[in-house]
């Protein structure tokens, strides 16, 4: 005997974030495959993987900037934006390359502007990146005239409907290689560890040498850019440039990540609970849908699950202090 005490299984479960995640992704599969037989098909599944695409790319930067204790409420309307300004282009007559690099430049710019308001002048990442929002969601109505843009290149409209081996869309790839890309930085690079710290303690971060403002500028550009190339994807994927397109997607990707162990604290988290988080919720939002729940409640189901995914944040908190 070596005088430790076994583990129960349920321990296990609830004592690995992933572990615990995953069991609930695992219960609201098998929930919405009782009631709907069609949930659990392969369609179904690459459409689920499919739809998350968007809020994906989202919660991929929401990750990087809530672990540093920042936040941006921007992204989804610059996505919509970013749909309007691509199809505009391509409508003007500019190469689809082209044109989704100049989105991507405008992104760059509105991760520049945020991280000047919270940075320079300090005002609270919240506010900020909400007022920036209001900025780019005028523009794309401004630029559409509130219409939707269509979009009839065919080889643009390939990247957000060409399945690879006809089973695997571009999108879902570009989302799974984005999560894996940034897991490796956030755990096994330096600049990783630098957002883990400047989030859990900045005096520290500053003893340590690292400037938080120089980092966070970083990570607010990468969220713009990766906001900007989810719109600029959806727009293919829907064949035209929409203002109204990511309407909620920045609440839904939050989720996401508080919901996947990103504390809204700062200084903890990571991208396999972020993607765990985002699937519960595509599967979640999915299965409302195929058991035939009218929008408006699947509204309030939404915000449930966000509350319930704050609600888990506060545990967790509690759970760390002990």
């Amino acid at each position: 005997m070596d005088g430790k005490k076994k583990k129960s299984f349920v321990d296990i479960i609830l004592g690995s974030n992933s572990m615990t995640l995953s069991v609930i992704w695992v219960i609201v599969i098998v929930v919405f495959s009782v009631m709907n037989a069609n949930y659990h098909t392969l369609q179904n599944a690459t459409n689920i993987f499919y739809s998350a695409t968007t809020v994906g790319l989202m919660a991929i930067g929401e990750t990087f900037l809530i672990i540093a204790g920042h936040m941006d409420l921007s992204i989804s309307a610059l996505a919509a934006m970013n749909g309007v300004v691509v199809a505009l282009l391509i409508q003007a007559g500019i190469p689809w390359p082209a044109a989704l690099l100049i989105g991507l430049a405008i992104g760059a710019m509105v991760g520049i502007l945020n991280s000047a308001l919270a940075n320079v002048f300090n005002i609270q990442p919240f506010i900020a990146t909400l007022a920036v929002a209001q900025i780019c969601e005028g523009i794309g109505y401004i630029l559409s005239d509130g219409r939707p843009i269509p979009i009839r290149d065919r080889s643009f409209i390939g990247l957000g409907t060409y399945k690879i081996g006809g089973i695997v869309p571009i999108p879902v790839l570009i989302l799974l290689v984005f999560f894996i890309l940034c897991g490796v930085v956030l755990k096994r690079t330096t600049f990783g560890r630098k957002i883990y710290i400047i989030g859990g303690n900045r005096e520290a971060a500053h003893l340590a040498g690292i400037d938080p403002k120089k980092i966070s500028t970083v990570l607010y550009i990468f969220s713009s850019l990766i906001g900007a190339l989810a719109g600029g994807i959806l727009a293919a994927r829907m064949h035209t440039g929409q203002p109204t397109a990511c309407a909620g997607a920045d609440l839904d990707a939050i989720t996401a990540a508080i919901l996947g162990g990103v504390a809204l604290s700062g200084g903890k988290g990571d991208m396999l609970g972020c993607f765990i988080g985002l699937m519960i919720i595509q599967c979640f939002n999915t299965g409302l849908s195929v058991i035939g729940v009218s929008s408006f409640w699947q509204s309030v189901a939404k915000g449930l699950l966000l509350i319930m995914a704050l609600i888990l944040d506060y545990f967790r908190m509690k759970r760390m202090e002990q």
